[in-house]
C-alpha cells in the first residue's frame, strides 16, 4: 500500500516518529494509503532545510525565480491527469470538478506568480524637492503556509506561489486528510530544478505538525486557511510572539436573489453555488434570499434542479455529486439534517444519507438537501455546515435581505442577483462580506485581494496582497544636497 512521505531538503523522506496515518479515500470507506503522522523534529528538520535555502534563493534575481516557478506550473499541466485522479480519489470530489476547475487552477497560481515575481512594485514618493521617500521591500525568511482538505492543490498553490515568488522559503502543512496531490507537488518541484529546501512539505495532523510549524520560533509568518476555531488558536498563539498572520477562515455565506433577476442565469449558478464540491467550499453561498414576487417559483425550480443532481462515484463520468471528505464530516453532516426539522425546517429536496452499490457501498454520500422553513437565528443558518446542504427563504425588501445577510458571524463572501445597477451598488457596499459577486459566482482575478471579515479571516491573500503579505516594507529616506 502506497506510503506517502514528507518533502524535505528536496528528498522525499519518512517521518522521524515513524508512525502513518491511514488515509481512506472517501468514495469507499476503505484505506489506500497512509500518510507521515509527523511531529516537531520533522518541523524542525524542514525549516532547518529552509534556513539553509534562504539567502541563494532571496538573493536569486526576480526573473530566475520566475523561471523556476514557470517550470512548476507546467510541470502541473503536465500530470493533470494523475493530480486530479489522485485529488478525487483523496477527497471524493468528481474527477470531473477536479479536472475542470481545482488543477488547472493550482497551475495558473504558479504561472501568475512567477509573473507577478518580474513585476512586483514599490512605492516611491518625492516628498519634496530635496527629499525622496522610497519602500524596500524584502523576503522573511521562512514562512508556514497551512492548508486545508476541500481544494487541497489549489489552496496550497495559492499560499506557496506567492510566498516564494518573493523570495522566502517555505514549510508547509498540507491537510493530513487530503494529502496525495502535495506529495505529487513535491515530485514535480524535484523535476523542475527548485533548489533543495526552498519548499519543504510535512505532513501530519494539526496538533502534531501544524502548531509545531505554527510555534517554531524561526517561522516568520503563518497563512492558513481552515476553520475559524483553528485560526482563532493560530492567532492566540502567535499574538504575544508578533508573526505577521494571514487567516481564511469558515463562511455561511448569503445569496440575494431579487425579482428582476435573470431567472434563468440564477437557478444554474445559485445550483452550483451551493452545490459545488459537495458544498465544501467556504464560498458556497448556502443561505438563498428570494424576493417575494418570485419565491415559489424559484424555489420549486431549484428543488427540482437539486433532486436532479446525479449522486455517484467520483470517477465515472456523469457524476455531479461525490462523497463529504471523511467519515466523521459525514456524521457532522448528518448531524444538520437531524437538527434542521426540529428547528422548523422542511426538506425540499434530499435530507439524508445515500447508499450507493458495487465499489462505493461503503462510501460517504449525502443527497444534495435544500432546506425551507428555518429562521434566521437557528442552528442550521447560524453554524457552518460545510456540506451539500442549502437553506431557502423570502424577503420583502431590500433591508430585510441585507439584515439576513448580515445575520451571521461569518462575513466571506456573498452573491447578489438583479438587474438594477444602482441596486447591486448599495447592497453590495452594505453586505458585510470580503468578496461580493453580481450577477455571477466564483469569478476570480488573483490581482484583486481576497478574505473575509469578522469571524472569516484576518489579512488577505491573492495577487499583490499575498506578495505584501510575505514581505517586509522598509522605508528608505534620503535628504538629497541643494
Amino acid at each position: 500500500m502506497k506510503r506517502i512521505t514528507n518533502f524535505i531538503g528536496g528528498e522525499q523522506v519518512a517521518p522521524q516518529t515513524g508512525q502513518w496515518l491511514p488515509n481512506p479515500e472517501p468514495a469507499t470507506g476503505q484505506v489506500y494509503s497512509f500518510v507521515p503522522d509527523s511531529d516537531a523534529r520533522d518541523v524542525a528538520a524542514a525549516v532547518q532545510a529552509a534556513q539553509a535555502a534562504f539567502p541563494a534563493w532571496a538573493a536569486l534575481p526576480a526573473e530566475e525565480r520566475s523561471t523556476v516557478l514557470r517550470r512548476v506550473a507546467f510541470g502541473i499541466q503536465e500530470r493533470l491527469e494523475d493530480l486530479a485522479r489522485a485529488e478525487s480519489i483523496d477527497n471524493g470530489k468528481p474527477l470531473s470538478v477536479a479536472l475542470a476547475v481545482d488543477i488547472p487552477r493550482s497551475a495558473r497560481n504558479f504561472h501568475f506568480f512567477a509573473d507577478a515575481a518580474t513585476q512586483f512594485s514599490s512605492d516611491f514618493h518625492a516628498t519634496d524637492p530635496r527629499v525622496l521617500n522610497y519602500t524596500l521591500r524584502t523576503p522573511l525568511g521562512v514562512v508556514g503556509c497551512i492548508s486545508p482538505w476541500n481544494l487541497p492543490l489549489y489552496l496550497l498553490s495559492w499560499k506557496i506561489a506567492p510566498a516564494l515568488a518573493a523570495g522566502n522559503t517555505v514549510v508547509a502543512k498540507p491537510s493530513e486528510v487530503t494529502p496525495m496531490t502535495a506529495f505529487l507537488l513535491g515530485e514535480i518541484c524535484q523535476r523542475a530544478g527548485l533548489p533543495k529546501g526552498v519548499l519543504n512539505l510535512v505532513h501530519g495532523t494539526g496538533p502534531g505538525a501544524g502548531a509545531a510549524v505554527v510555534s517554531h520560533p524561526e517561522v516568520k509568518a503563518i497563512s492558513f486557511t481552515g476553520s475559524t476555531a483553528t485560526g482563532a488558536a493560530i492567532a492566540s498563539a502567535v499574538g504575544s510572539k508578533f508573526k505577521k498572520v494571514s487567516l481564511e477562515m469558515g463562511g455561511k455565506n448569503p445569496t440575494l436573489v431579487f425579482a428582476d433577476c435573470d431567472f434563468d442565469q440564477a437557478i444554474e449558478t445559485v445550483l452550483r453555488a451551493s452545490y459545488s464540491n459537495q458544498g465544501q467550499i467556504c464560498l458556497c453561498g448556502s443561505r438563498i434570499y428570494v424576493e417575494r414576487p418570485i419565491y415559489d417559483r424559484f424555489r420549486d425550480a431549484l428543488a427540482a434542479r437539486v433532486k436532479a443532481l446525479r449522486v455517484g462515484d467520483p470517477l465515472e463520468s456523469g457524476t455531479e455529486q461525490g462523497a463529504v471528505v471523511s467519515k466523521a464530516h459525514y456524521e457532522k453532516v448528518l448531524s444538520y439534517l437531524e437538527l434542521a426539522p426540529k428547528e422548523g425546517g422542511r426538506f425540499l429536496a434530499g435530507g439524508k444519507a445515500r447508499k450507493l452499490s458495487g465499489r462505493c457501498e461503503s462510501g460517504w454520500f449525502i443527497e444534495p438537501t435544500l432546506i425551507e422553513g428555518l429562521t434566521d437565528d437557528c442552528r442550521t443558518n447560524q453554524e457552518e455546515i460545510f456540506g451539500p446542504v442549502a437553506t431557502v427563504a423570502p424577503f420583502d425588501t431590500e433591508e430585510q435581505a441585507i439584515t439576513s445577510a448580515n445575520c451571521t458571524r461569518y462575513g466571506l463572501a456573498a452573491s447578489v442577483w438583479t438587474r438594477d445597477l444602482d441596486r447591486a451598488h448599495r447592497v453590495s457596499a452594505r453586505i458585510h462580506s470580503g468578496i461580493v459577486w453580481v450577477n455571477c459566482w466564483m469569478v476570480r482575478d488573483l490581482r484583486t485581494p481576497f478574505g473575509g471579515v469578522k469571524d472569516s479571516g484576518v489579512g488577505r491573500e491573492g495577487g499583490w496582497d499575498a506578495m505584501r503579505f510575505f514581505t517586509e516594507p522598509k522605508n528608505v529616506c534620503i535628504q538629497v544636497k541643494a
